[in-house]
Parts: C-alpha cells; sequence; structure tokens
C-alpha cells in the first residue's frame, strides 16, 4: 500500500487506510454527497483485507465524514441548511430554542490578506482573501456583526461572483464551490462594543458584547473560513452542548 504521506510509526493499518480515503475526498476525488467503492474494490486497490477498510469506514461513519446507507453503499456526508444550523450555529432565545438571525450583506471585497489573516488561514505573503461584512437581525432587531474571511485560493470563483449569499454559507461553500466544513473551533470573549458595533447594533459605545472568534476546517483539516461575530446577548445566547 502506497500512502500519500508519512503516518507515525505505530499508526494501525485501519487508520492509515481512513487518512488515505479522507485525503481523497478533500482532494475532491468523491464529492459530498457520493457513493464511495465497495469495501473489496477499495480493499484491493490499496491492498489491505475488507475487515480493515470497513473498520476504516467505521471509524469516518462516527466521526460523521461519511453516510452508511442500509443496502445503498457508503457516501460522502453532506451539510444540509438544517445540520449547519444545530451543529455549527448555536444562538438559542430565551425558551433555548435554536436560532438563525436573517443576515443583510454590508460588504464584500478581495484584497490581500492582513498578517492576522495569514496566520489564522495559513496564507503566504500576498495572498488574497474574501471578506464579507453581515449585520444579522431577528424580526428586524439588529443581533449580531459578522466578519467572514475566506482565501481565495479556495474560493477561485468568488472572482466575478456577483450573487446574493444565503442566510447559511456552508452549504454555498460544498455545493457552489465543493469546500465542505467538517469542522470548527470556536473562543468566546467578553468585548466592549466600538463605534460601529454601536451603530449596528443600535448599543451604546463600550456596552458588554460577546464575539465568537471561530476557524472552520475541510476535511484535510486545511482552515477555509475565519469568521469573527460580534454578539449583542440581550437578544439571543450561545448555546453550548457537551456530548
Amino acid at each position: 500500500m502506497v500512502l500519500p504521506f508519512d503516518p507515525p510509526a505505530a499508526a494501525p493499518l485501519y487508520r492509515q487506510v481512513k487518512e488515505i480515503l479522507v485525503a481523497r475526498i478533500a482532494k475532491g476525488d468523491w464529492r459530498p454527497g457520493d457513493m464511495l467503492p465497495s469495501e473489496p474494490k477499495l480493499a484491493a486497490e490499496l491492498g489491505v483485507s475488507p475487515g480493515t477498510v470497513r473498520k476504516a469506514l467505521d471509524e469516518m461513519t462516527s466521526d460523521k465524514l461519511v453516510q452508511r446507507r442500509q443496502g445503498r453503499g457508503t457516501f460522502v456526508a453532506t451539510t444540509t441548511s438544517d445540520s449547519a444550523l444545530f451543529h455549527f450555529f448555536k444562538l438559542v432565545d430565551d425558551d433555548r430554542r435554536p436560532m438563525m438571525p436573517e443576515s443583510r450583506e454590508l460588504s464584500r471585497l478581495i484584497r490581500i490578506a492582513t498578517a492576522d489573516e495569514r496566520r489564522v488561514l495559513k496564507l503566504g505573503p500576498k495572498e488574497r482573501v474574501v471578506c464579507i461584512r453581515r449585520l444579522r437581525a431577528s424580526r428586524g432587531t439588529p443581533m449580531m456583526v459578522e466578519t467572514v474571511t475566506l482565501p481565495l485560493r479556495r474560493f477561485p470563483e468568488m472572482e466575478g461572483y456577483a450573487e446574493e449569499f444565503p442566510n447559511t454559507l456552508y452549504d454555498l461553500y460544498q455545493f457552489r464551490f465543493n469546500v465542505t466544513v467538517r469542522q470548527v473551533t470556536e473562543v468566546l470573549r467578553a468585548v466592549t462594543a466600538t463605534e460601529e458595533d454601536s451603530a449596528l447594533l443600535k448599543v451604546e459605545v463600550d456596552s458588554p458584547l460577546l464575539e465568537i472568534d471561530r476557524e472552520a476546517f475541510t476535511f484535510d483539516h486545511e482552515p477555509v473560513e475565519w469568521r469573527v461575530s460580534r454578539l449583542d446577548t440581550r437578544h439571543a445566547a450561545y448555546l453550548n452542548v457537551i456530548d
């Protein structure tokens, strides 16, 4: 079996097979919703036993990277608007019901990445990013300001893309740009409202806000989005459920 990387010497064979399959999904050999080859076919291609492939696919199923469908096969997992809402977007109202405030685009531009953007998104010097600013509101009440930054090399079609962005972006990334978000990390901070926050969110300058600093990663563990949101918690809360 020829590996596309150098796994740890002690890595079990099924884990090496899993990494190969994940790398192929990340490369685009199989797109979200595509059916993978059968276990015997993958085993023959990789030079391992069907049981090893099955164990790798079992772990990928647990990680929600693939979906097993009885009598049909194994498919690359997809991200839907609903799954993005409950898995990645964790705002709730006073009764702890999930919320998805409607978004309004404030600005969109393509420019050279800043030093912080290069650090977070692992970009080289003079690489460009897409920067999207949005305001989210619920029933006319502004709640959150978002700054979404994307590496242009992962979204090259964004040059000349003039369509309106949907409320949830992750299914757009997946189905329009073949970029699937599989994991996010978030850092929460207490901050105070700037003059710009004050004007957009209708709060006093220096009012308390919750800042949600999120990095989103795809199958190959590469960062594909940096999103910083500033939330007025008078109208919503952030719910974290630990399984």
